[in-house]
């Protein structure tokens, strides 16, 4: 089991890509919105679990609309 998931909450995302800015976990997609290059799609969200955090924390902290959560063992850290 992972000890973290990034939970990537789509609708809410406005696409102003500061995420991509400071994470190479992120890119931009076609309909204007962000994605975690390597995250699932679970319903209109994105999921990633994995066993570091890297850039994907400051790309969490940066978001202006607070849509990149992360939990740590079903603790929410941001």
């Amino acid at each position: 089991m992972a000890e973290f998931k990034i939970i990537h909450d789509r609708p809410t995302c406005i696409g102003c890509a500061a995420c991509t800015a400071v994470s190479e976990h992120w890119e931009m997609n076609a309909d204007g919105k962000a994605d975690i290059k390597s995250g699932k799609n679970v319903g209109e969200n994105q999921e990633l679990e994995t066993n570091e955090l890297g850039t994907n924390k400051e790309a969490a902290e940066i978001c202006p609309v607070n849509c990149i959560h992360i939990y740590q063992k079903d603790k929410k850290l941001i």
